[in-house]
């Protein structure tokens, strides 16, 4: 994978389906657009936001060559490569540098638990499988992954040269961010925040390096980071406070929140989702438009309709 300094808002693209089931191309790379008008540092494909885990095989892999068709290096590609076979990692890792991406965002399965060997090894024979790969070791809560103490990750990363970066996504994250930190000791290229920025200022005070977050509001992150980094923490402050209502909601709903609320914005017709998880009733769908008029203030673009 070619070398790239990976920092600022990267959302995780969600993979929008037609009302008969199959993943909606055009529509996923209409998306795609958004992000890049949004002006976001980059964007990753796919994750736990994308309901990765219902795409086949072969939807995933031919989604990701699109994607990276149609980006042709107008920004930063990160792709999910997570799977509990490291051979079939590896795999999908190859097919992100196929497609242009400039680091595999991996999980190792929550059967490696808290044991520090066997995360080095599953990562290890990703690495050897995938020459040249950048890793980034993504550390999410159970049951989705281990939920692994900074130092364990640290440590991971210490014997994995191949991992470069973290997706920190355990509780709390600022802490952890910290610690991952200070423990790395200047191994890692950088932590990136994760948990739909729910918590991304604490994280940015700590150092993290940017923020992964859903797509549904990219302009208001883009926004918050462009504050952030040139000192205007009152109105990095601002903007989280408007949006984080709305986080919070997203935090239950997940997919199915961030799908309505990119239809309300103008940006997705067909809101169906594949992925396990509540649904949306009435009182809820009335309640998004609260948040979404709070929130309003923060998009710079796209208006509610």
């Amino acid at each position: 994978m070619a070398s790239a300094r990976i920092g600022g808002v990267f959302p995780v693209l969600p993979t929008p389906f037609t009302p008969e089931g199959p993943p909606d191309l055009p529509a996923f790379l209409r998306l795609a657009d958004f992000a890049l008008e949004a002006g976001v540092d980059g964007v990753v494909f796919p994750g736990m936001a994308s309901e990765v885990e219902t795409l086949t095989a072969e939807e995933r892999a031919g989604m990701v060559a699109a994607l990276g068709r149609h980006l042709g290096g107008r920004t930063t590609f990160v792709v999910g490569a997570s799977h509990a076979d490291p051979a079939h990692s590896a795999a999908r890792a190859r097919e992100g540098q196929q497609a242009g991406a400039v680091a595999a965002m991996i999980m190792a399965p929550p059967a490696c638990g808290q044991d520090v060997a066997q995360h080095v090894a599953y990562y290890a024979a990703v690495a050897a499988a995938a020459p040249g790969v950048v890793i980034m070791l993504q550390n999410a809560p159970a049951p989705n992954g281990a939920g692994l103490p900074p130092e364990k990750v640290a440590a991971i990363a210490a014997e994995v040269p191949a991992i470069r970066y973290v997706k920190e996504e355990t509780l709390p994250c600022g802490q952890h961010v910290t610690r991952i930190l200070a423990a790395a000791q200047g191994r890692l290229d950088g932590v990136m925040g994760g948990a739909g920025a729910r918590f991304v200022l604490d994280e940015l005070a700590r150092g993290a390096c940017g923020t992964m977050p859903a797509l549904e509001i990219a302009d208001a992150h883009v926004a918050l980071w462009k504050a952030w980094q040139r000192g205007d923490r009152a109105e990095a402050r601002r903007i989280y406070t408007l949006t984080l209502p709305l986080l919070a909601f997203q935090m239950t709903f997940r997919v199915r929140a961030t799908k309505e609320v990119l239809k309300r914005r103008g940006l997705l017709a067909h809101t169906g989702a594949r992925a396990a998880g509540p649904k949306l009733d009435d009182g809820d769908m009335a309640e998004i438009g609260e948040l979404l008029a709070t929130a309003a203030p923060a998009l710079t673009m796209h208006p509610v309709q």
